[in-house]
């Protein structure tokens, strides 16, 4: 393996010019395949999805409750805000009335809306009673708004707002029923057919239609009115990213180019380096897009992970080769000699660090499995980019330069005077005690990893919408603008709820067991009761809008006398909740309102045919389970949601055995399946760390006689996993389905550090030095490129920190905490490990640095 990397190493440097030519011509074709990157993401079922007992649940609530929908076609709200006035007011209804006049002059939306019924708001309700007629046309609805006094239009408006009045739900939550006065409202059009589809961006969200730019457009003109639908999120969508290329990216880039230039020293080899990345990056989109592999998630993460992994492997390759380049030597000999040495390592590296990311494959995502093949494929280009155009440009810029005068000899980064006594520091723990280094890592390693069970375990992280002030105050363009588009879209869904009725949030308690025991309702209250103290449930004017089977049986009992007197009959201490012959009730509830009674009670009709159920027969019926409905707030986050509906859960459930109580909802399904896929991921990493663990042995095996090195190159990487749960549960980080895919990964970046150290030692030991000063040649030398490979890295992805989002923010997190502590248990922990492996594995000459070491047998 060696003689074939010095032969690839000897044919580079020595035909230096041919290869760039080459790579370049090589690159240009690679990179063609940009052009047909797609960018956006596979999207497919997951075999883990509704393998939970929730989700379970919740696929049996669909199969055996008819569900309500009481929405035809596609609802569209606009909405009217003026926080300084009060939209209900007759000029600001007029203004609403002439806005839908001005789009009904669409073709598309007067296309899209129905023949019968036109825009359902507030003005359009108290115009018609103004007009006298329940189907007065527009023109009506205006002529009739602006002869009315505005006396009678605020009585008007007090009656048609009135409590229990349906066009409540055209008004903010805070709205107070029978006033006058409010800062918001909206209107909803019926819209039957959108016409032409407007299509998904990339990253599979609607663009909406014709129609409902139209009412975007010309709320953009009106001043008062806007919407957020589809058009205006594109709007904020599009300036988010734009902030987020100029915030993110340039300091991201200085960043980058600082630590560059304090590991360099030189703006020439920065330049050269800086190449190498950009080509690295450009191989792995243009074989994404050759391949036909959707690109999704790895447009995000991607650079960021290649950029950091090809600078440090051009690190390495410069660094080498100023410690080997002697005077009086010319540029080639040194290079070939650095080249050939870092290869095995590099290449290790490449390996490792793809089974790393590979080990996702097997996930049951199809964003994941995209994600892990494009990774590799960048680290597979970064490879090829570092041991051919990289080290050839190189040779062929210095030789250039050294012509005309310029020296190009410079210092390797560890051996300069500041680092060289900290980084040899971790030679010196291993000579002095590296016995109790071994032990306190760990103890201490063990320690951060029972932190995994007490981690927040959640889908994905949401936004709280807030920026702060200092990054919205930075200079020009680098400020983060929030834009009008995200204040409009975080005020509606503080205030209302969708529009469409199959759009709105909401959550469900499925009750199963002995459903007729006494005291079934009754522990149904108790779990209303509690939901009505949630912060997460919504509410208007202190009413909370539940369906359970006490509100359905109530509402009938209000128009069905007969049923009435089954209820009133049914409750023995007149609390108004039946507590005795429950079949009875329920079977009465379906004899009155089947329809109603089968969203909230789950009846089986074992022999008695489907004839008997349609007409409501109760023969052979059996009641097994019964369904709450909770509205809930539209800007709740998921992880509070579920805490909730599994409080009201436990609450219906009670202290006793005859019901079960399982809360499913959307929030409980995602937590579910997400601390599922969390979980999973020990699995993915012990079955990585296997994986690389025998690579290494067999690999170091054959190319240094030693598989015992390999292992003991592994086990720093057990200690880092540990010490990056420890830190996500100090910094409180949770486990989602990004932070958990970043745990296999750390895998892939990690072994990086120790494989460049171990490599380094043994290559000292084959050299014949002694057990110490090999270890501080390879703290030095190695250390110090990579320690300016962990400050470039975690300076681009600090980054990260500067954003906003709390996702983007803990995957920066991650990675800054898994790349520092690499480095420093290489640097200081790795040194203990080998020096104890040399002592009792390998033999190595007996001088006076080391110590004597007992004869060891070669494995």
């Amino acid at each position: 393996m060696k003689r074939l990397f010095e032969k690839s190493a000897r044919f580079v440097t020595d035909h230096s010019l041919v290869v760039v030519l080459v790579m370049l011509l090589l690159t240009a074709g690679v990179g063609a395949g940009v052009t047909k990157l797609q960018m956006g993401s596979t999207v497919g079922d997951s075999d883990a999805i509704g393998d939970t007992e929730v989700a379970q649940k919740y696929d049996y609530v669909k199969n055996n409750y008819a569900q309500r929908n009481d929405s035809n076609g596609s609802p569209t709200p606009v909405y009217v805000r003026d926080d300084d006035g009060n939209v209900l007011s007759k000029a600001s209804l007029l203004d609403s009335l002439r806005y839908q006049r001005a789009v009904r002059d669409n073709e598309s939306v007067a296309a899209a809306l129905p023949d019968r019924g036109g825009v359902v708001g507030v003005s359009n309700l108290v115009a018609t009673r103004l007009a006298g007629g329940r189907s007065a046309p527009l023109s009506d609805q205006i002529a009739a708004l602006e002869s009315a006094s505005e006396t009678e239009v605020e009585a008007t408006v007090e009656r048609t707002l009135a409590a229990g009045s349906p066009a409540l739900d055209l008004m903010p939550k805070e709205y107070e029923p029978g006033t006058a006065s409010a800062t918001s409202r909206r209107m909803v059009f019926p819209f039957e057919s959108v016409g032409e589809d407007g299509g998904s961006d990339a990253s599979g969200r609607p663009q909406g239609t014709p129609a409902t730019r139209a009412l975007y457009e010309q709320a953009e003109e009106t001043g008062d009115h806007f919407t957020a639908g589809p058009h205006a999120q594109m709007v904020a969508n599009e300036q988010t990213q734009q902030d987020t290329f100029e915030l993110i990216l340039p300091a991201a880039l200085a960043a980058i180019l600082l630590v560059l230039a304090f590991s360099y020293r030189d703006l020439v080899d920065v330049i050269v380096g800086f190449v190498g990345v950009v080509l690295s990056v450009l191989w792995m989109f243009g074989i994404l897009g050759w391949l036909q592999i959707p690109a999704g998630f790895t447009l995000i993460i991607g650079p960021v992970l290649i950029v950091g992994l090809s600078v440090d492997y051009g690190l390495h390759v410069f660094m080498r080769y100023r410690e080997e380049r002697g005077e009086g030597e010319g540029v080639r000999e040194p290079m070939a000699r650095s080249l050939s040495s870092v290869a095995v390592a590099v290449g290790l590296v490449t390996v490792t660090t793809a089974v790393g990311f590979m080990s996702n494959v097997t996930n049951e995502f199809d964003l994941i499995k995209d994600l892990s093949v494009g990774i590799t494929l960048g680290v597979v280009s970064a490879f090829v980019i570092f041991v051919t155009i990289v080290p050839a440009l190189k040779v062929t810029v210095d030789r250039l330069l050294e012509r005309v005068g310029f020296d190009r000899r410079k210092q390797s980064l560890g051996k300069t005077r500041l680092l060289e006594p900290l980084l040899a520091s971790g030679a010196d723990l291993a000579r002095k005690a590296a016995p109790v280094v071994i032990v306190l890592a760990l103890v201490a390693g063990a320690a951060s990893g029972f932190a995994w069970t007490e981690l927040d375990r959640t889908a994905f992280q949401q936004g709280d919408d807030e920026v702060a002030e200092w990054k919205q105050d930075l200079p020009g363009p680098l400020a983060w603008e929030v834009t009008e588009e995200e204040r409009n879209s975080n005020y509606v869904s503080e205030r209302y709820r969708s529009a469409d009725e199959s759009d709105r949030r909401m959550s469900q308690v499925l009750v199963e067991g002995d459903v007729t025991d006494p005291a079934t309702l009754e522990r149904l209250r108790d779990g209303r009761e509690r939901a009505a103290d949630s912060d997460v449930v919504f509410e208007r004017a202190g009413e909370v809008p539940f369906v359970t089977p006490l509100t359905v049986m109530e509402s009938v009992a209000a128009e069905d006398e007969a049923f009435a007197q089954t209820f009133r009959e049914a409750d023995t201490d007149g609390d108004g909740v039946p507590d005795r012959d429950l079949e009875a009730v329920y079977a009465a509830l379906y004899d009155a309102a089947p329809e109603r009674a089968s969203r909230v009670v789950e009846r089986t009709d074992s022999g008695a045919g489907s004839a008997s159920k349609a007409s409501g027969g109760t023969a052979s019926s059996e009641f097994r389970s019964l369904r709450m409905v909770v509205p809930i707030q539209p800007d709740a986050k998921y992880e509070t949601q579920a805490d909730e509906m599994r409080a009201v859960a436990a609450a219906v459930e009670g202290d006793g055995d005859a019901l079960t109580a399982t809360a499913v909802g959307s929030a409980t399904v995602s937590e579910a399946e997400s601390a599922q896929t969390a979980d999973s991921i020990l699995t993915t990493l012990v079955v990585a760390l296997a994986a690389v663990f025998a690579m290494l042995m067999v690999v170091y095996r054959l190319a240094e006689g030693s598989a015992s090195l390999g292992a003991v190159t592994v086990v720093p990487i057990a200690l880092v996993t540990a010490f990056v749960v420890g830190g996500m549960y100090l910094l409180d980080v949770p486990l989602t389905l990004l932070t958990a895919l970043l745990m296999s990964l750390i895998i892939g970046l990690g072994i990086d550090y120790n494989i460049h150290i171990s490599d380094r030692f043994a290559q000292e030991l084959d050299a014949g030095r002694d057990a110490y000063r090999a270890l501080r040649e390879a703290v030095t030398g190695t250390g110090g490129a990579l320690f300016g490979s962990t400050l470039t890295s975690t300076g681009a992805f600090s980054a990260l920190i500067l954003h906003p989002h709390p996702q983007i923010q803990s995957f920066g997190t991650l990675v800054v905490l898994a790349l520092t502590l690499s480095f420093v248990v290489s640097i200081f922990v790795l040194p203990s490990l080998l020096f104890v492996w040399t002592r009792y594995v390998r033999a190595t000459p007996n001088t006076e640095s080391a110590g004597p070491t007992p004869a060891g047998q070669q494995d």
